[in-house]
């Protein structure tokens, strides 16, 4: 007994005080590499197209691959990286790497065989946007990393293109060839224990499209005794139009409420939101904060503007982003080492501007909330964008938010 008691207290201290002597080496698993996303009707035709091991769905926009990961037995850290080039398409598009639950009944390959259809709801509660819930026989797909591609990053980003060669500020000594994201998600490793369809969506419009490398890597403890927890994800919702869905704006006229159960067994449920308003003109759900606001059972748990002032930053991944010309006053050393003032006109871009949640050439990072204090039974999820508007026209004002819940078994 003694000697299982000092055991215990040895691998407390060493998952606790020596994490350099915790891992191993990272194990890479490589999903996608050098794999177009596009739109091509006539080479990816409606219904399901084979490529290899890869396969298509949406006319080339969604790429799927079964994939099964190593077994981990001890404590393991999961990271999931995107690279993207352009591969022609000059915009700036919303894009989504995914899982598609195990055994979660109907899934978006029997939508685009025409075998099954996503349940229908109570059109008061989800104006008719088919399959953004769990339904009967139904599971949304669970974000594994949300993104969104730059300006015509790579296929544009030679220094003599003619059409961004003039666009490059001053400040920027190249054009980026590609950008690459990484994300932790150690918290989903349970969607993994079976074989499983991991899959990438990009909104594109253009035969030419992007491509993408997915891969994920494993690090495990070297420690016996550091055992992996069980974890549990629940998907709650998910309104990235995928495959035959609408664009939504339903914040815009009411809260949207999910209804879920916690088992007995669930300890430490933590729910995590992705979130990205969008539009693309001026005034819309792109390009003005607004409050996003979550409540459990009526208590509200989270509060905040997603929102990001910091998009000037990625202007080396956006050679094909618009420029304008903006006057203003500008103080400067002169000649003869003195301090000047005088009107100039200086390069705004598009990629520049402010948005909601994301940058183009940036991925977006969930909001995680710890629910502390949830007892086991039925419980409702309430979403709140109040100042979010509608669809007007070509007017595509939008909200993509996802959400599901983690907890330990």
């Amino acid at each position: 007994m003694q000697k299982k008691i000092s055991f215990m207290l040895a691998c407390i201290m060493a998952v606790t005080l020596l994490p350099a002597q915790r891992t191993n080496k990272p194990v890479a698993l490589n999903l996608f590499r050098d794999t177009p996303v596009l739109f091509n009707p006539t080479d990816y035709p409606n219904g399901i197209v084979q490529k290899g091991e890869e396969i298509y769905l949406g006319n080339g926009r969604i790429v799927l691959k079964k994939i099964n990961i190593p077994a981990f037995r001890k404590y393991t850290e999961a990271a999931l990286s995107i690279t993207l080039v352009s591969n022609g398409d000059p915009w700036d598009k919303s894009g989504s790497c995914f899982v598609i639950p195990a055994n979660g009944g109907i899934t978006m390959l029997d939508i685009a065989a025409d075998r099954a259809s996503y349940p229908n709801l109570d059109t008061l509660r989800y104006e008719q946007l088919a399959g953004i819930v769990q339904g009967e026989n139904y599971r949304p797909a669970v974000e594994l990393m949300r993104f969104m591609t730059p300006f015509g990053v790579g296929h544009f980003s030679s220094d003599d293109d003619s059409v961004s060669a003039r666009r490059r500020p001053v400040y920027v000594d190249g054009w980026a060839k590609e950008v690459t994201w990484t994300q932790d998600v150690t918290d989903l490793l349970s969607l993994f224990r079976e074989e499983v369809y991991v899959g990438v969506f990009i909104d594109t419009w253009t035969p030419e499209g992007y491509k993408v490398d997915v891969a994920l890597s494993f690090t495990e403890s070297g420690l016996r005794c550091d055992k992996m927890p069980k974890l549990h994800v629940e998907p709650l919702i998910n309104t990235n139009y995928y495959l035959g869905q609408k664009h939504p704006d339903i914040f815009s006229r009411q809260d949207v409420k999910i209804q879920f159960s916690i088992p007995r067994k669930a300890n430490n449920v933590r729910l995590k939101y992705i979130a990205t308003g969008h539009g693309g003109h001026s005034g819309g759900d792109e390009f003005r904060p607004q409050e996003n606001i979550l409540s459990m059972d009526g208590k509200e748990v989270l509060r905040f503007t997603p929102w990001r002032t910091d998009c000037a930053s990625f202007r080396r991944f956006n050679p094909t982003s618009g420029v304008w010309l903006q006057k203003r006053t500008q103080a400067f050393i002169g000649e003869d080492g003195k301090r000047e003032v005088k009107e100039i006109e200086e390069p705004l871009a598009s990629s520049d501007l402010s948005r909601s949640n994301w940058c183009p050439g940036s991925d977006v990072t969930p909001e995680e909330v710890n629910l502390q204090g949830i007892i086991p039974g039925s419980h409702t999820l309430t979403i709140s964008i109040p100042e979010s508007t509608p669809i007007d026209k070509n007017k595509l004002n939008h909200w993509l938010v996802s959400a599901y819940l983690v907890w330990e078994e």
